[in-house]
């Protein structure tokens, strides 16, 4: 396993680290599953930050990513991505979920972020396939890593025990 991932599994919305990921919908504003306990957990402050994102340049397209600060989160900053909706893979869904984790891990490196957490993006309401989301992940994220070595940590934080397991067996192939 690549010393600078982490699993976990738990609540993201805990976490102490510089930042965290938001499993977004394209209007930044909310919604349910990990979108909606990150602004209930974070507070208005995220919501005002996701208004002016939106006013500024619009909606987040699908594997884009914008940043906002933690609000009363234990992060310092909220990057909120927004991950395709599974289309029986003939959309470039491996794709784009790929750039969520890119671009995500891009603008942490930009903000002098060291430490990260991602949720299981798209696998909720959005019906990516568990498995294959989560190969994408450790894809795209094991990929960053060896290019940059600027962040410390990179966290999947799996809030099922379904996921903790696929992650697992992922990571332990590295």
């Amino acid at each position: 396993m690549n010393k600078r991932i982490e699993l976990l599994q738990g609540d993201i919305t805990k976490l102490y680290v510089d930042a965290i990921v938001n499993a977004a919908n394209s209007s930044l504003l909310g919604g349910g599953g990990v979108d909606g306990a990150i602004h209930r957990a974070g507070g208005k402050q995220i919501l005002e930050e996701c208004r002016a994102i939106i006013a500024h340049q619009g909606r987040c397209h699908t594997g884009e990513a914008v940043i906002t600060s933690g609000g009363r989160l234990p992060a310092k900053y909220v990057i909120h991505t927004v991950g395709p909706v599974w289309n029986g893979g003939k959309k470039n869904e491996a794709e784009l979920l790929a750039n969520c984790y890119t671009h995500s891990l891009q603008l942490a490196v930009e903000h002098s972020v060291k430490t990260i957490a991602f949720p299981n993006i798209s696998t909720g309401v959005y019906r990516y396939p568990k498995t294959e989301a989560a190969q994408v992940a450790v894809d795209a994220v094991n990929a960053f890593l060896q290019q940059n070595t600027f962040l410390d940590k990179v966290t999947f934080i799996c809030f099922d025990a379904e996921n903790l397991t696929l992650y697992e067996e992922l990571l332990n192939k590295l």
